[in-house]
């Protein structure tokens, strides 16, 4: 029998790493100090309070006894005169830092601006009797997703107001699928920081789609001809049960977890959500061993989501789920045997309102060891000598909504010394209507008679900030190639490899060839291995695509990032999010593809890998009423950062029949 799950306790202050994330009592405090110093009062709107990160060289020397002072970054947007605004307090000293209006840009959603924004919709007249055009009697059964307005020309620019475009769906019931009937044609746009709605757009009726599209079966599942139908659980599904009977094999001290050889830190912020800093392994004399730095800090710092669609309640939809809501904020609190199974230690996420107050959600993240079949294996055909141990891995994972999609967020650190990513994709798609009677959609997949689901891609991209072996590193191009036919290939079946240093910013914007089977090494430059090499964690590259958004059209400056699979930046403190600090509302052109332009120096010194890959979602029968889950990712593999298999010392397993894994 598993113990009960763990829940992390708050630590105490006086013994705090830098690094652990903010406490809601001092989010709390920081809210008040910007009222109190710059005298704006209630008409603030906390939008992201943050841990401000110590420079990367405190955070490496520090020791329990060293007073580091914590410090908070405070975004926030004063409605009473319509700007956005960041904060920098000092929490040890309760003083303000710095204070600055940022010009031209907005702020990301609250909460609290969704819940008044579909307030206000429904409340609006206009709205009402679009609604009732249709059909709809009871609106009460109509739900609003406020979607990020995007950018369709200067009046949405961030400098002239700050809006969000509404869009209906309408429910069978109470508790119904309401993403199966989209009131479609209808846009509603609000000022936020009014709460007005200052246009009600009818782009013309399309009928609902007759059927319900309910999965839960307790609702029914109503077809075209509105006949209500049930379906039974299967019967022949036998429990799965997993157990450590003596506890897990991980410490976790405050936000600091050791397991395996492995030690890091986990961390977790409103907008990134989950982020994991000083990554490192232990290696050498296990009476001694030399704890290895690996990565300094890892998070997933954007998505993006265009769709295809050029249609009305579609086109603007291309929308960044982290820099213009943020996903942290947005996670769930998991439960044992739904969203986690087996011994598992939960972390509070803590979060704040618009207000400033602490907002805890319990269990957002959730971290257990899983066995991941076979690690290694040899069998000696001639003597039938058998060796074999089992892989294990580690998981941190939280799982966040985002309007209609769930994306579940798995970091995974290996006994082979494997990092990887993984996004899980499920939830709802974002659905539109058809008139069956005009022909079918153009631009997305038929789900049910009267409703599709348009074509979309997201994008992921995910900032590694390396310390392989200590802080300069270089990233190394990799490619195979074929020698042409001659004496060098005589047989025509020679390929040799060929090393190219990405040394500047120009350089090191690369992408996917399988071709030539390209990956990317990021190494030491003052280490190497036993053969002489230098030691190096390689880019595995997983499943992607590129955007089919025209270069030349109006979105695709929006997510510039999104062109390359790599980016190669020089380490810089405020150069935190691909797409920029504030992509809400904004035309494009910042982030990455801006700072590149410098050219930097980018060999031999601290440097910053971007990774994007994507999701290209060809919308299938099968993704409706509710989206099985999509697994997409990638890793990050030793490559010559150790002098053999790291997992060697692996114990021999159990066997069932004879008590040991080798075979005589």
């Amino acid at each position: 029998m598993n113990p009960p799950p763990a829940t992390l306790t708050e630590p105490s202050t006086a013994t705090m790493h830098p690094l652990e994330p903010l406490l809601g009592t001092e989010m709390q405090q920081a809210a008040e100090i910007v009222r109190r110093e710059t005298g704006i009062g209630k008409t603030a709107r906390f939008v992201f309070i943050s841990l401000k990160e110590p420079a990367k060289d405190v955070i490496r020397s520090w020791t329990p006894d060293t007073v580091v002072p914590r410090v908070a970054h405070v975004v926030f947007r004063n409605i009473a005169d319509k700007t956005t605004r960041e904060a920098v307090v000092n929490l040890t000293e309760d003083t303000l830092l710095s204070h600055e209006v940022k010009e031209g840009v907005q702020a990301q959603v609250t909460m609290e601006e969704m819940t008044l924004v579909e307030e206000a919709i429904k409340a609006n007249p206009e709205w009402q009797a679009a609604v009732k055009l249709r059909g709809i009697e009871d609106t009460e059964l109509c739900m609003i997703d406020p979607w990020p307005s995007s950018y369709l020309g200067p009046e949405d620019h961030p400098s002239v107001r700050r809006i969000v475009r509404g869009l209906t769906w309408v429910r069978d019931q109470e508790g119904g699928h309401g993403y199966a009937k989209p009131v479609d044609g209808i846009i509603s746009i609000v000022d936020m920081d009014t709460m007005e709605v200052v246009e009600v757009q009818d782009h013309g009726v399309i009928p609902l789609p007759p059927m319900s599209g309910n999965y839960v079966n307790e609702l029914g599942h109503g077809d075209e001809n509105n006949v209500t139908r049930v379906w039974a659980e299967r019967q022949d599904v036998k429990p799965i049960e997993i157990t450590q009977p003596e506890g897990p094999s991980f410490t976790l001290d405050g936000h600091h977890v050791k397991w395996q050889k492995w030690d890091f830190r986990i961390g977790f912020t409103m907008r990134e959500g989950i982020v994991l800093h000083r990554i490192g392994y232990e290696d050498g004399d296990p009476a001694d061993p030399t704890l290895r730095p690996i990565l300094h800090r890892i998070s997933l710092a954007e998505m993006y989501i265009p769709y295809a669609d050029p249609s009305p309640t579609q086109e603007f939809k291309n929308v960044f789920d982290m820099g213009e809501l943020g996903v942290g904020w947005l996670a769930n609190p998991l439960e044992l045997g739904c969203d986690c199974l087996g011994d598992i230690t939960y972390i509070d996420g803590v979060c704040h309102d618009q207000d400033g107050e602490p907002v805890v959600i319990k269990n957002a993240i959730c971290m257990h060891e899983e066995d991941y079949g076979v690690g290694w294996k040899h069998t000696d055909f001639r003597n039938g000598e058998v060796e074999v141990r089992r892989l294990r891995r580690l998981v941190v994972s939280s799982i966040a909504t985002v309007g209609n999609y769930e994306y579940g967020f798995f970091w995974h650190l290996y006994t082979d010394g494997t990092i990887e990513f993984e996004a899980k994709l499920s939830g709802i798609l974002s659905t539109a209507a058809y008139d069956p009677a005009k022909g079918d959609p153009e631009y997305g997949a038929k789900l049910a008679p009267g409703l599709y689901g348009a074509h979309h891609q997201h994008f992921f991209n995910v900032r590694i900030d390396p310390e392989i072996d200590g802080v300069n590193n270089s990233v190394v191009e990799v490619e195979s190639y074929a020698p042409p036919m001659g004496p060098e290939n005589p047989m025509g079946n020679t390929f040799k490899v060929r090393n190219t240093v990405l040394d500047t910013e120009l350089a090191g914007e690369r992408t996917v060839d399988p071709y030539s089977g390209r990956f990317w090494k990021i190494q030491s430059s003052d280490k190497t291995n036993f053969v002489g090499e230098p030691t190096a964690y390689k880019i595995e590259p997983g499943a992607t695509a590129f955007p089919l958004q025209n270069p030349n059209g109006m979105f695709a400056p929006r997510g510039g990032f999104n062109t390359k699979t790599v980016w190669v930046t020089p380490y810089q403190e405020d150069e935190r999010y691909p797409a920029g600090d504030y992509p809400y509302q904004h035309p494009g052109g910042q982030g990455i593809p801006e700072w590149t332009k410098a050219n930097r120096p980018t060999a031999d010194t601290d440097v910053v890998v971007w990774y994007t890959f994507c999701a290209h979602h060809i919308v299938r029968p099968e993704d409706w009423p509710v989206m099985p889950v999509h697994h997409i990712g990638f890793k990050l593999k030793p490559s010559g950062f150790f002098d053999g298999n790291p997992s060697l010392d692996m114990p021999r397993g159990k066997s069932a029949h004879s008590g040991h894994c080798e075979h005589h």
